[in-house]
């Protein structure tokens, strides 16, 4: 059953670093299991801009599981109004034709030994939306298929789109800060204040650790996170972090660090900042690899190192805390673009011009 669906759509492609096209598609239908949801809007995260720029943590790096697969329809920050959808995907869902729905941003096969102990946002495929083409096409379409398989939720519909496009971002987030899970008493510094850090400030304000520090290079952004809960803000070009942060933490460093900012010398200050026994959370994407003095993760401090990758099991908390305006991403979201304005959309998020925080691309 459906919504009157055309034959064709308009879609951004992927053919390689560089070259990514506006193109008219086949539109996705739903088979046994699958949703078809008109997409309402998808974000540009940072991984679309260092893919994009053709980072090798994305095309074809070795050492890690996914690289693109081409041609693809990128995009995993999406949200959508189901147009079709399956006798079993209605049953399963809880849906039905009109809608608003939202997918996990990873496409587990359900069969892997991590899917098999509930960990699936970890499957051994790594098949995320928008990375590798056929039934993982994402999200910047008109219309996105959520294949069978996939973990979909629905969204209240009075949520509109542009907030509804944060679902993922935040749901990341949330348990991100969930790994660093801080205390009461702790000082907890939180690395990059875009899109994602700054929804892990207010995750984050909510466990009321002792003092909560954001870290950013752009005062546009501390300012927003000052309004948004961070109880001190330090501009890592005007002031040394490090220094300010043994400052406020007398002389012991910080207890927890949370590196959003995908750079390289966030890593190496974080290393630097955080006390010993402290827990470091990584959850930035980098371009490069990231070289490190490792004998200060255990010789010097042994600290606790933990990763942080998508945002499992948090969707439904994402939703209600969008909704009920629990976390405030309504600053956040800055800009948006029409499909066929798709590069606009993308050069502003990577320059970050305008005052940019979050670009939406919306069909």
């Amino acid at each position: 059953m459906g919504l009157g669906i055309p034959s064709r759509m308009n879609a951004i492609v992927c053919h390689a670093p560089m070259d990514y096209r506006l193109e008219k598609i086949p539109t996705p239908r739903a088979g046994k299991g699958d949703i078809v949801a008109k997409v309402g809007a998808c974000g540009i995260c940072a991984s679309d801009v260092k893919c994009y720029h053709g980072a090798a943590r994305m095309w074809g790096n070795q050492t890690q599981a996914r690289v693109v697969k081409t041609p693809v329809v990128p995009g995993h920050e999406s949200i959508g109004t189901v147009v079709e959808i399956s006798s079993e995907a209605k049953e399963k869902f809880g849906l039905d034709v009109g809608d608003k729905a939202v997918a996990e941003q990873i496409l587990p096969c359900w069969n892997c030994r991590f899917c098999n102990s509930g960990h699936y946002w970890m499957c051994q495929h790594d098949h995320v939306f928008g990375f590798q083409g056929g039934i993982d096409d994402g999200g910047f379409a008109e219309y996105m298929k959520y294949p069978k398989g996939s973990v979909v939720h629905k969204v209240p519909k009075e949520l509109s789109d542009d907030i509804g496009a944060m679902i993922e971002p935040l749901a990341c987030a949330i348990h991100a800060v969930d790994r660093a899970d801080p205390k009461l008493d702790d000082v907890m510094v939180i690395a990059g204040m875009g899109p994602i850090g700054l929804c892990m400030l207010q995750v984050a304000k909510l466990r009321n650790p002792k003092l909560l520090i954001a870290l950013d290079a752009k005062e546009e952004r501390l300012s927003l996170a000052k309004k948004l809960g961070a109880d001190v803000t330090i501009n890592v070009v005007k002031e040394d972090p490090v220094v300010q942060v043994m400052r406020l933490s007398d002389n012991w460093g910080c207890d927890v660090y949370l590196e959003a900012s995908g750079n390289t010398d966030a890593v190496v200050q974080g290393l630097r900042m955080i006390r010993k026994i402290g827990t470091f959370v990584e959850f930035g994407v980098y371009r490069e690899r990231v070289a490190v003095d490792w004998s200060i993760i255990g010789d010097a401090k042994e600290l606790n190192i933990l990763g942080s990758h998508l945002g499992p099991y948090r969707y439904p908390l994402a939703i209600r805390y969008l909704n009920e305006s629990i976390v405030r991403v309504d600053q956040i979201v800055t800009h948006k673009f029409p499909l066929e304005r798709f590069h606009d959309g993308l050069e502003v998020s990577s320059k970050a011009s305008g005052g940019a925080i979050k670009v939406l691309v919306v069909s």
